[in-house]
């Protein structure tokens, strides 16, 4: 019956948001090696208050390009020196247009720490063609993170 139905505590915190940690990124970063690079600005840290809380992590990137070359624009998100979530596709399969977009990486976390951890994101020219740029013409981008209370 639905008087058999009990609610969680109030003390059991699961889902809330507890904290958020922000960045903008707005100068623009350049690169013709498949090599991956650090995206200037594109960095923020994070203390979360338990080890079984997450930390979503929101990336917004802008104005991203790839011209004079049939190469392809990856990105990368990194937890500290280790990569967490690979993204690729800016490839139109041409190495004379220009091809240009903005959007996303969203990702939920589980750090399993209690101490400072730095999120970034990084970018490769995967076949060292051309040029892949981010934050072209100062437009800017940013890094969210946000801890999530764990469940």
């Amino acid at each position: 019956t639905i008087s058999a139905i009990t609610a969680l505590p109030a003390a059991i915190p699961t889902g809330k948001v507890l904290q958020v940690v922000s960045a903008v990124a707005d100068v623009e970063t350049a690169s013709t090696s498949s090599t991956y690079a650090d995206i200037s600005e594109m960095t923020a840290s994070i203390t979360p208050s338990s080890t079984s809380n997450k930390v979503l992590v929101l990336v917004q990137i802008a104005n991203a390009s790839k011209f004079s070359g049939d190469t392809q624009l990856d990105l990368k998100l990194l937890r500290g020196s280790t990569s967490i979530h690979l993204v690729g596709g800016l490839n139109d399969g041409s190495s004379t247009a220009q091809t240009s977009l903005g959007g996303p990486i969203n990702f939920l976390d589980t750090p399993n720490t209690t101490s400072s951890t730095t999120y970034k994101v990084q970018l490769s020219n995967r076949d060292g063609n051309g040029t892949v740029t981010v934050q072209g013409n100062n437009k800017d981008g940013s890094i969210t993170l946000m801890e999530i209370a764990g469940w």
